[in-house]
């Protein structure tokens, strides 16, 4: 089985970054914890700041990883 930080980092790359990219924004994986499940990304460009920011990340990129990665919990967003 491939390793899941690698899997989260190739369906940010190929799902993710795209649509963030047309509203000028971006997502940086910066890591995942196998305990918790927990995935920490940061929101950069237009992203960062959003008022609609919580609700991509829940709704968005929460829903697509923990749909895909059964062992994916959460999603945070890190400063």
């Amino acid at each position: 089985m491939k390793n899941v930080k690698k899997t989260i980092e190739e369906i940010l790359e190929r799902e993710v970054r795209p649509r963030l990219a047309i509203h000028a924004g971006n997502i940086e994986f910066v890591d995942f914890d196998e305990v918790t499940g927990c995935v920490s990304v940061r929101l950069l460009g237009m992203c960062h700041g959003c008022p609609l920011a919580s609700l991509t990340l829940q709704h968005g990129i929460e829903a697509l990883l923990k749909e895909r990665i059964k062992t994916v919990v959460s999603v945070v967003a890190v400063v």
